[in-house]
């Protein structure tokens, strides 16, 4: 009994040995995954810089990102030091694209302050987010699956060695222990391969994909400390993509935003340049437009008696109208009335519109439908604009019912969290309606459906519903009719009133 005793010790002994030297290594290898998990960190904070320097909201963005620069030679260092020789064509790769990132914030910084922000933002969204970015994240994958490949399955298959030579010595040692051997070597077996199985098991759910996988420590001994280690580096990694993805979606806000920056931007350039065209139209058209006016109209009164020359001149007459018009809607879009605000009630703002369309009203046979609440609360709106926005809306219906039809006016309150909130006023009308495909540009500056529109009519009475705190949206059926929703603020009295 004293041999097969002896000869399991030592051979427990030498296997607790090599057993501590794969874990060793093993942990070694957890080391260099952390220390690259930290280097891969600093080089996403040092791309987010750009895009708050972009963005103006972080003013020390410029000089963190060239302070970074420092920590991520020294973490890149260090990692190449735990690298064996054939993987360093990966630190290369990682310091080719670290370095392309640097040289792109770099003349991103460039542009910017010498005034080229729009090609910033390209250069911003082309090299960062939509090449270099994608490329490092490719590159950490390849970099956490090659460190799988080196470390986790070399050292998982130095164990298997081990385990296969101690059963191995474990049969022959039946020969010598019988009963004492056989249950020795089940006893070592089940403690030993049991746990490395269970982590191997961790580290292929974990190795797919699936970091939210838990990776359970139930032992204290070596192989604990190894789960333990192995938890805590998937932890690491679950934090550092959700701060790649905090990222995406923060670097995707920012450059939305910058968008939108840059198409008001443009949209102010389009009208400021609209003013001034304007104003020379206006100067140079409406005073001869006037003299030709007014001669048809006296040349009109010695015609009388002839039909032919009296409809060529009405035509004429006609054709100023509508060309003052033009230019009248011109004038309105490239220059805005001032804006003076005042309580105001919704219905005395219709019945003041009303009159200005009887005549077409009468003319088109118009069925026109009016549907006010009578406890309607004062708007706080400048009266003109708000007319004026209203008179460009029933405009559009009637022009929308050549043949005739019915238009509906409905105002009501909308209220909002338990307070007067907004008054409601729709203008819906029994036309042709718009295609679905129109509907989002029926509001833009000169876009119009019809031959003789300026299309810039609803871009009038959405910049003045706009102007006055309210919104304006349109819904509408092609075939069944068009629907124009305006929703206003109320006058303060009214809101105190009501609270």
């Amino acid at each position: 009994m004293v041999v097969p005793v002896f000869l399991i010790s030592a051979q427990a002994i030498w296997n607790n040995r090599e057993e501590r030297e794969a874990l060793r290594a093993l942990g070694e290898s957890m080391t260099r995954t952390r220390t690259y998990a930290d280097l891969e960190t600093l080089l996403f904070r040092q791309s987010r810089q750009v895009l708050g320097f972009l963005t103006g909201m972080d003013h020390e963005a410029k000089a963190e990102f060239f302070r970074l620069e420092t920590e991520i030679g020294e973490r890149l260092r260090q990692w190449k030091l735990t690298l064996t020789p054939d993987e360093m064509d990966l630190a290369k790769d990682v310091e080719q694209i670290h370095a392309r990132m640097f040289d792109a914030g770099r003349r991103v910084f460039v542009l910017y302050e010498a005034g080229n922000r729009k090609a910033a933002l390209a250069l911003a969204n082309t090299e960062l987010k939509g090449r270099l970015l994608p490329a490092l994240s490719a590159k950490n994958k390849e970099v956490y699956g090659a460190a799988r490949a080196h470390s986790l399955q070399r050292a998982y298959g130095r164990l298997e060695e081990i385990l296969q030579t101690e059963q191995r010595l474990l049969s022959l040692m039946i020969l010598l222990s019988l009963v004492l051997g056989v249950a020795a070597s089940v006893l070592i077996s089940r403690g030993l391969a049991r746990p490395i199985h269970q982590l191997k098991a961790a580290m292929e759910v974990v190795g797919a994909g699936h970091l939210d996988h838990e990776v359970a420590v139930r032992s204290k001994d070596e192989i604990g400390d190894l789960a333990q280690a192995f938890a805590g580096m998937t932890e690491n990694l679950k934090r550092s993509h959700e701060s790649m993805a905090r990222l995406n979606r923060h670097l995707e806000a920012q450059i939305k935003k910058l968008e939108e920056t840059q198409a008001q931007l443009i949209q102010s350039e389009k009208l400021a340049s609209i003013g001034e065209m304007s104003a020379a139209v206006a100067h140079g058209l409406r005073n001869p437009l006037a003299s030709l006016r007014a001669a048809a109209q006296v040349a009109l009164r010695h015609v009388s008696d002839e039909l032919v020359a009296q409809e060529h001149l009405k035509m004429v007459i006609s054709e100023v109208d509508r060309l003052d018009r033009r230019i009248t809607h011109l004038l309105s879009f490239s220059r805005p009335a001032p804006f003076r605000p005042m309580p105001e009630q919704l219905p005395m703002l219709i019945d003041g519109l009303l009159p200005t369309f009887a005549g077409p009203i009468r003319d088109r046979a118009v069925r026109l439908e009016i549907d006010m609440q009578s406890d309607l609360p004062d708007v706080y709106v400048d009266p003109i604009q708000v007319e004026q926005a209203l008179g460009e809306i029933f405009s559009n219906a009637l022009d929308a019912m050549p043949e005739g039809g019915s238009v509906t006016i409905r105002g009501y309150r909308e209220p909002e969290n338990g307070k007067a909130g907004s008054v409601v006023l729709e203008i819906a009308d029994t036309g042709d309606g718009i295609a679905t495909q129109l509907l989002p540009s029926v509001c833009d500056p000169f876009f119009t459906t019809r031959a003789d529109g300026t299309g810039l009519g609803l871009a009038i009475a959405k910049r003045y519903v706009a102007q006055n705190g309210g919104h304006l949206d349109v819904a509408s059926t092609p075939g069944a009719g068009t629907t124009v929703r305006i929703t206003l603020p109320v006058s303060s009295v009214d809101r105190d009133r009501t609270a």
